[in-house]
C-alpha cells in the first residue's frame, strides 16, 4: 500500500528505527512512565501535551491532534514527501531503499554530488572576483547571509565549470543531466556564465538546481536551471529549506518573487521568506507552504503583472484552505519590491506593512466585484456566477460556509441550500473534546479496532469469524480485514501497521483510534478487548434475532429452532459481559 516502495521494506524500516531517537534529535523529550513527553513542535503551548510511545512507535499531541509514525513525523517536521522521508530514515538505519519492478528510478546520487561540487566551486570563485563581491556589498548583503544561502559566482568564459568538473565523458554526461551545460553549434559549454549563483535546495537540504543573476548585459537578467531528474520548478520553493531550518514550526511564510528578495529580507531578520522559481504559484507550491505553516502571505508588486500573479496564487491556494489555514495578500507600490522597500524603510516598517496584508476572502470578492456592476441585479447575478466555481473548490468547513454567506450578502440573494451545503457533514458533529477536536463515541466496534491497532498481536486471539457470516454491521469489513492482516504479522507495531495501510480508505480513522487512551494494565486491557469483541457478536446476533422475529409467522420450523439457538447464544454473551464487569 505504500506505492513503489515494497510494503515489506516499510515494515522492516520501521522495525529498525526508534521513533524516540528520531524525534529526540529534533525535539527535547522527557521520560514519563512508559512514554516520553514534550512541548509540541507543531503548535505553541506552555504545558507538554506531545507524547511519544516506544511500544507503539507512534507520536500524538493531545493539544493539536498531530500524530503518526517516524515517517509521518519527518514529513510534518521537515516538510518531506513520503518517499523522501523513507529515504532519510533508511539512511539513518543504514538501509538501501528497494524499488518494485516497473517503478521509475530515483535520480542518481551522482547528480547530487556533481551539483554540490559545482556549488563549492562557485563559492570559491566568488572570493576571487572583486566585481561579484562589490555587487553583493552594493546590494547590502553581509558575508554571513551570503554564506548562509551558499551564494557563489560563475565567472565569464565558456568552459570554466567543464574544465573544473568535466574530467571525463561520464562527468560531462552528469553535468548535462544536472542541467549545468548547454549545447551550441560549436559544442558543449557552461550554462551559467558571469552570474551571481543561488543554489536551490530540496526539502532535505540537497542542492538540486541553481538560479543565476547576470552581472552584465549578456543574456536574460535571471536564469534558472532547466527541468531535470532532480528539479521540477513547479514543486520547489527557493529558501524553504533555510526557512524551516531557522524555525521548525513557522508562524507564517512570506512568498516573494525573487531570490534577492528572500536573501535581502533574511539580512533584515525575516527568515520566513520563500520565492517561486520563475513560474506561477502552483497547487503543489501551496501544499508545500501549508505543510510548513498555517498562514501564508503572498507579496507581489502592485502592477498588472503582480496582480495577475496574485490571482493565480489565489486559484492554487483555494482548494487547500482547510479550516485553520489562512492566506493573505500584500501589494507593494509600483516600482517597489521587498528588497528595495526593506532597505529604504527598515525592518520595523516592513513588519508593520505585513500586518496590513489583505485576507484572501477580502481580496477574492474585491477582485471579482471590480468586473461587475454591483448596483444592478444583473451585475450581482454575474458575481454569483463568477464566484461559485471557485467556492465549490473550497474544502468543507466553516470557512467555506462563511465565504458562501458573504457571497449571499454581496448578491443580496439567498443561494440554494443544496449547493451550499453539499460538502458539509450530514450528521451533527460529535461534542468537541477539551482540545477542540470532536470525539468519537466508544462503541464496541471502535474499541475492538482501537485495541488491535494499538496491539496488533491481539488479532491472533480473535475467535473464528464463522459467527459473523453475512454480517453487515457498520465497520465490520474493516474489522475483518484488519484482524486478518494483523494475524499474519502479529509482532508489528502500531506505526508499521498504519504505514502499511497508508493508502487504505480507513487509515485516517484508524489513526484516530491509535490515539485513544486505553487501560495501561495489561489484564484490564485484555478484558476490555474481549468484551468489545463479545459485544460485536452480541450486536450481530441481536440484529439477526430482530429480523427473524419481524417475520416470525412466516418462519419454517427449522428457522424457529435457529431463532431459539440465537436467543440462547445472546444470553450466553450477556452473561460473559456481566462476568467481565464483575472481574473489573
Amino acid at each position: 500500500m505504500a506505492g513503489l516502495i515494497p510494503d515489506s521494506f516499510i515494515e522492516e524500516l520501521l522495525g529498525r528505527v526508534d521513533i524516540v531517537e528520531v524525534i529526540e534529535r529534533r525535539v527535547p523529550l522527557r521520560k514519563a512512565g512508559r512514554e516520553y513527553h514534550a512541548r509540541c513542535p507543531f503548535h505553541d503551548e506552555k504545558s507538554p501535551s506531545f507524547t511519544v510511545s516506544p511500544q507503539k512507535q507512534f507520536y500524538h499531541c493531545f493539544g493539536c491532534g498531530a500524530h503518526g509514525s517516524a515517517i509521518g513525523f519527518l514529513m510534518n517536521y521537515e516538510g518531506l514527501e513520503f518517499v523522501d522521508a523513507v529515504e532519510e530514515l533508511a539512511r539513518m538505519a543504514g538501509l538501501q531503499v528497494p524499488r518494485e519492478a516497473g517503478s521509475a528510478p530515483r535520480p542518481s546520487s551522482d547528480l547530487l554530488d556533481v551539483l554540490a561540487a559545482a556549488a563549492a566551486w562557485y563559492q570559491e570563485q566568488l572570493g576571487r572576483s572583486q566585481e561579484a563581491m562589490t555587487y553583493l556589498q552594493r546590494r547590502g548583503l553581509s558575508t554571513e547571509v551570503t554564506a548562509h544561502f551558499g551564494i557563489g559566482y560563475a565567472p565569464p568564459g565558456w568552459d570554466g565549470l567543464i574544465r573544473q568538473l568535466g574530467t571525463d565523458e561520464r562527468q560531462i554526461d552528469r553535468l548535462q543531466r544536472a542541467g549545468m551545460l548547454s549545447q551550441g553549434k560549436n559544442g558543449t559549454y557552461d550554462k551559467f556564465r558571469h552570474r551571481i549563483m543561488f543554489p536551490i535546495h530540496d526539502r532535505r537540504g540537497r542542492i538540486i538546481a541553481f538560479g543565476g543573476r547576470a552581472l552584465g548585459d549578456d543574456g536574460p537578467k535571471y536564469l534558472n536551471s532547466p527541468e531535470t531528474e532532480l528539479f521540477h520548478k513547479g514543486r520547489e520553493l527557493y529558501g524553504l529549506h533555510q526557512a524551516r531550518k531557522s524555525q521548525p514550526q513557522l508562524e507564517r511564510i512570506l512568498v516573494v518573487e525573487g531570490y534577492m528578495d528572500v536573501v535581502a529580507l533574511a539580512q533584515f531578520g525575516f527568515h520566513n521568506c520563500v520565492a517561486t522559481l520563475g513560474t506561477a504559484t502552483t497547487g503543489e507550491h501551496a501544499e508545500l507552504l501549508f505543510r510548513a505553516t498555517d498562514e501564508v502571505v503572498y507579496c507581489f508588486d502592485g502592477d498588472r503583472a503582480g496582480r495577475q500573479a496574485a490571482w493565480r496564487a489565489l486559484e492554487a491556494t483555494l482548494p487547500r484552505l482547510r479550516d485553520g489555514r489562512q492566506a493573505r495578500f500584500l501589494f507593494l507600490p509600483e516600482g517597489d519590491d521587498p528588497d528595495s522597500m526593506v532597505r529604504r524603510q527598515g525592518a520595523a516598517a516592513f513588519a508593520e506593512l505585513l500586518t496590513q496584508a489583505q485576507p484572501l476572502s477580502a481580496y477574492f470578492y474585491a477582485h471579482l466585484s471590480e468586473a461587475v456592476d454591483m448596483n444592478s441585479i444583473d451585475g450581482r447575478a454575474r458575481l454569483v456566477g463568477l464566484a461559485k466555481p471557485y467556492l465549490d473548490q473550497l474544502p468543507a468547513g466553516v470557512f467555506r460556509d462563511m465565504m458562501v454567506e458573504r457571497l449571499e450578502t454581496l448578491a443580496r440573494h439567498r443561494l440554494e441550500e443544496a449547493p451550499r451545503r453539499r460538502h458539509s457533514a450530514v450528521r451533527p458533529a460529535a461534542r468537541p473534546a477539551a482540545g477542540g477536536a470532536p470525539t468519537l463515541q466508544r462503541t464496541a466496534m471502535r474499541l475492538a479496532l482501537a485495541h488491535v491497532v494499538q496491539s496488533p498481536s491481539l488479532a491472533v486471539s480473535v475467535r473464528a469469524m464463522e459467527a459473523f457470516a453475512g454480517c453487515d454491521l457498520p465497520g465490520f469489513e474493516i474489522w475483518r480485514e484488519l484482524v486478518d492482516f494483523c494475524a499474519k504479522s502479529p509482532n508489528m507495531t502500531t506505526a508499521q501497521l498504519l504505514e502499511l495501510w497508508r493508502d487504505h480508505p480507513a487509515q485516517a480513522h484508524l489513526q484516530k483510534l491509535a490515539t485513544w487512551q486505553l487501560p495501561e494494565d495489561s489484564d484490564r486491557a485484555a478484558q476490555e478487548f474481549r468484551d468489545a469483541v463479545t459485544g460485536l457478536e452480541l450486536q450481530w446476533i441481536k440484529q439477526r434475532i430482530s429480523r427473524m422475529e419481524a417475520m416470525y409467522a412466516d418462519l419454517r420450523p427449522e428457522d424457529r429452532q435457529k431463532l431459539l439457538a440465537l436467543q440462547h447464544r445472546a444470553q450466553e454473551l450477556i452473561g460473559e459481559l456481566q462476568g467481565g464487569d464483575r472481574a473489573r
